[in-house]
């Protein structure tokens, strides 16, 4: 099964090295800069480099497109990709839109293609763990989930598509995504209502030359953010947010309650976690995607930490990080899906293109009373 990357960053080189496990072919990669594609091509024995998207088609004719850019390059190249009649892995978010989001969604199925949507650390072990927890009834009937993370980002990294909505910036497209596809996954995918606020806190970024690859951004901070000399670029999305919905679940009488809250630029005092609260206990756990120590409480309020489940441990890619752990897991399911074996449900495009409409509701922040009058 031949795969097509396009993207030459961290995201690009870890859907590469995904697809390999996976068994897949990596016929070749596409990028915007000549000199850095060739590099990351040469790096990563791949035969083909090139920066014309349409005739890396022609030429590779690939099975799969890996689509792993910023969300604002999405739209076409999935959409040729579609149309030469690829099935598409995209990163999260789909797109920069809710509109061309359910665009691609509807030609993918008119095609006939498989898509898959990498809001993938649904796919973390402790989040499986809890997942099978909580459909045996350990906790009761779920009754509310609270997802907290505090990431105090430097607002000395450089000005870039995480600072413009229309190039798939923004932390409900690169956190909020995760959150959801987590918890939906755990307690069940029938979302009733959803409401939210925003905030842009950044407002403004040093323009810098010379960053290709989003994981090394940091290397490319000014040293003197009052420096008069800067260039300053403006963020025009959300650096916070906080989101409340309610989730039908199968496993419960009552929807279910569900808070997101994150702070992109301030400190977190005690540690990002996800909890699950049901009528008989709860699970806690550790770390902002849910990927670290798993704890439960019982009706007594008393909690213990619990090992993972064997039948986990051995599913899991055996691979360094978490983030590729999980794009492995997806990757996997994707290729065996494809080659018609038998897999669980995994995100595609259709969670893909309901998220990008839930993050414009969440952005209008329309749901408001004004309560300044009352005495």
């Amino acid at each position: 099964m031949k795969v097509l990357i396009s993207g030459t960053g961290f995201a690009g080189q870890g859907h590469a090295e995904a697809f390999r496990a996976a068994g897949a072919d990596i016929v070749g990669i596409v990028g915007r800069t000549p000199h850095v594609v060739a590099e990351v091509a040469e790096s990563l024995g791949i035969s083909y480099a090139g920066t014309d998207w349409a005739e890396a088609l022609e030429t590779c004719r690939p099975d799969i497109v890996s689509i792993a850019t910023p969300g604002g390059a999405h739209y076409a190249p999935i959409k040729q990709a579609i149309e030469f009649g690829c099935h598409v892995f995209c990163d999260k978010p789909m797109t920069e839109s809710a509109q061309t989001a359910i665009e691609l969604y509807e030609l993918a199925r008119q095609k006939n293609v498989k898509t898959a949507y990498a809001a993938s650390f649904r796919y973390a072990p402790s989040v499986q763990h809890a997942k099978k927890l909580v459909a045996e009834g350990s906790i009761g009937e779920p009754t509310e989930v609270e997802c907290m993370s505090h990431f105090n980002l430097e607002r000395g990294i450089p000005f870039g598509w995480s600072h413009r909505a229309e190039e798939g910036g923004g932390r409900l497209n690169n956190n909020f995504t995760h959150t959801l596809s987590i918890v939906t996954d755990v307690v069940g995918d029938r979302l009733l209502s959803i409401m939210g606020d925003v905030r842009d806190d950044m407002e403004r970024a040093p323009i810098v030359k010379g960053v290709h690859n989003f994981a090394t951004r940091r290397d490319f901070m000014p040293d003197n953010l009052d420096d008069p000399s800067l260039e300053w670029g403006e963020s025009n999305v959300e650096w916070s947010y906080t989101v409340l919905a309610k989730i039908q679940s199968e496993l419960a009488r009552k929807p279910v309650s569900v808070l997101f809250k994150h702070g992109g630029l301030v400190p977190r005092f005690h540690e990002d976690h996800i909890v699950f609260y049901g009528t008989k206990g709860a699970i806690y756990i550790k770390g902002h995607y849910g990927s670290g120590q798993l704890s439960i409480a019982g009706p007594d309020g008393k909690w213990k930490e619990l090992p993972l489940p064997q039948e986990i441990i051995s599913n899991m890619p055996d691979v360094k990080g978490e983030t590729e752990q999980c794009w492995h897991f997806l990757a996997r399911e994707f290729v065996k899906d494809i080659r018609g074996e038998t897999v669980q449900p995994y995100p595609t495009f259709k969670e893909g293109s309901q998220y990008q409409r839930l993050i414009e509701i969440i952005r209008k922040s329309e749901n408001w009373t004004d309560v300044s009058a009352l005495a």
